[in-house]
Formats: structure tokens, sequence, C-alpha cells
């Protein structure tokens, strides 16, 4: 496959509360080289991205809504509903201001009427499972109201009503849905903002709830995608990762920077577009690395072993080691990194060391 041939291509957003304003300046940079997708697909905020895409609305507009948006434009504390209702109340911020921003950015109507295809992840509360807005079968039902859904974060806001089903963010199960939007297509290009890298955060269980909620949050989803990506057997895939975890998930002050940040990953990404075209499957852009443990700092506890059987091992004395110390991996490669609990386990590129937790993006460790 080359790209003379006009692959079909999946973009999928994937969600992180206001570090979604990446995927803008990620769409910048697929439209200065001419990148058309043939499918979008989202969840949360990137399925609000992913709607303005697919509804034709050009990138200068998006991020000239984006620096002009203000916490008071979307968070407003539902002060009655947590005094009458206490415990009962459905949510902490009013839904008015969610629902004003989805009807200003995304377009009208259902998703039969798009021009261009979009998947939109929600969750059905009441079912307890996963509903994939956009798929045969459930493209007949208002756009608006599946992305105010797959937006509602659990307790911030309250769940949305889609073709009468109460429904909430997406991201509660399937926060980058690659798997459902790689039907069809030739390859997809996935944008994870600040999921795939967890770094430590000190001080963090002396916060307020809503903090410790959203680190758990982030957490599980980390989980969850984890296990897809390492996993993929779908088509080929170019996983960009913009360097967004040290903003907080609701920091209106760094959209600027969120916007370059997002250009400047995927404009680095697509370094490799050309072979990810060229292949197969697995996962893009693939980087030499090489593993090391330090024997001294390991303490044998196995849970190297259990995340990466086919990478690591116990030796006879009860040391960690790996089976495989050099080799080539991808972005979605190397979690099992992080969860060391010593930090004995140690990634260097061929060219230089990496110092864990932030320098392991570089070479993709999830």
């Amino acid at each position: 496959m080359t790209a003379a041939t006009s692959p079909r291509l999946a973009l999928v957003l994937g969600g992180g509360a206001l570090k979604g304003f990446a995927h803008i300046g990620a769409l910048r940079a697929l439209a200065e080289q001419g990148i058309q997708p043939s499918v979008y697909a989202g969840s949360s905020i990137g399925a609000l991205v992913a709607a303005a895409a697919a509804g034709g609305m050009d990138v200068h507009t998006m991020a000239e809504r984006a620096i002009a948006l203000r916490r008071k434009d979307l968070f407003r504390i539902n002060h009655m509903g947590m005094l009458m209702d206490r415990m009962q109340s459905r949510s902490i911020y009013l839904e008015a201001p969610l629902r004003a921003l989805c009807d200003h950015v995304v377009p009208e109507g259902t998703f039969a009427e798009l021009r261009t295809p979009l998947l939109v992840t929600s969750v059905d509360i009441e079912q307890g499972m996963e509903v994939v807005w956009g798929t045969p079968g459930l493209r007949d039902v208002s756009v608006r109201d599946a992305v105010y859904a797959s937006c509602a974060l659990p307790g911030f806001f309250p769940p949305g009503m889609v073709n009468g089903r109460p429904c909430i963010d997406g991201g509660t199960t399937d926060n980058l849905p690659v798997s459902i939007a790689s039907l069809g297509v030739d390859a997809v290009i996935a944008i994870d903002v600040g999921i795939g890298d967890v770094p430590a955060a000190a001080g963090i269980a002396q916060q307020g709830f809503a903090s410790v909620y959203m680190r758990a949050a982030t957490l599980m989803m980390h989980a969850l995608q984890s296990r897809v990506l390492e996993r993929w057997q779908g088509p080929p895939m170019l996983l960009v990762r913009p360097r967004v975890s040290h903003i907080s998930w609701f920091g209106f002050q760094h959209t600027a920077e969120l916007l370059q940040l997002g250009y400047d990953a995927m404009r680095e990404a697509l370094g490799d577009f050309d072979k990810v075209l060229g292949a197969r499957g697995g996962i893009f852009p693939r980087r030499r690395v090489s593993i090391s443990v330090n024997r001294d700092a390991c303490v044998g506890c196995g849970q190297c072993v259990a995340q990466a059987p086919h990478l690591m091992a116990i030796d006879a004395s009860g040391k960690a080691f790996a089976t495989t110390p050099n080799l080539e991996w991808s972005p979605a490669d190397g979690s099992f990194v992080r969860q060391c609990p010593t930090g004995a386990i140690t990634v260097r590129s061929r060219e230089r060391q990496l110092t864990p937790p932030s320098a392991l993006a570089q070479v993709g460790v999830g």
C-alpha cells in the first residue's frame, strides 16, 4: 500500500478533558499534509473534536473557539441540586453549559446525515454496556446528544439521554476506540492525550476528592487502553502521544501550549507514515531500545513477568531479567516498566539513555 492508492484512514481521538485541545493541533498537521480521514472516531473530548471535524469545521475555527473557552463557560456548580438532593444529586456541575458547548461545535442532525462517517463512544449506565453511536443501526440519532453523553464525566455532569438510553462518558470503558474504528479501513491514526503516560503524582492522596477521582479514572483508563494496544491485531496504526502529562485535566490556561504540542507530536509521527502505509499490521513509530534490570534494586516480585511474560523472566537467584534485551517497540509497548515497585528496570534507546518516567515516552513506553 502506498499513499498514491488513497487508503481508507480512520482517525481516532482519545479522551482527556481539556488536554484534548491537542487534537486540534494534530488535525492542523494532518491538514497541512493533505491527509483526509475516511472515518472519525472519538471518546469524550475526542468525540467533540471529531464531530466538529466530521461536520466540516476548519481547524482555525476550532483553535479560536478553544482559546476563547473559559472555566465559567463549562463549569457551573449545581448549587440547587447539591443543596436539595445532597448525595442524590446527579452531578457537581450543571448540564446546560456542556450542552451549549456541544450545540456550538457539533453539527445538527443525525449521524446518517454526516458526509464523513463518525463514531462516538458512550456507556449505557443502566445496561452497563458500551454503545458506539454512528455504527450500523445506531446512525439515526442526534450527533449532539451522543457527543454530550460521551463528554458527561460521571459525577461531574449528568448522564445524557441518547435515543432513550441514559449514557455517560465513553472513556469509562473505551477511551481510545481504535478497535471499532479499525473495521473496514486500511490504517488507523490514533491520538492519545495523556492516558498512555501516567507519571507519578506526589501528594495526590492529600488532595480533594475530585483530584483523587480523576487520578483513579486515569489509572483505570490507562490499564484498559494498554490491554487493547498490547494485543493489537488490526490494521497498521500510527499511535501519536503528545507530551501533555504535565498539564492538568482542566488547565484552561494551557490551551495555546496544547495546540502546539498536538501539532508538534503529529508532525513528528508523520515521519513514519509511509512505514504505516506499507505495513500489514503493527503499531508505529517503532524504535530500537534495550532493557536492563538493576539486580541490586530488583526484589523479585514478578510483577514485570506477570505483565510481560513474553519479555521478562525470573532467574534462579530470584531476580528479573529481560529475555530479549535488545528489541524494537512502539508507543504501545513497555507499560510494565512503570509498574516495577522499585524502579529497577531501565530502558535505553540505542543512541542515548532514557531516564524514567517522562523520557520513556520518547521510545514509546506506555
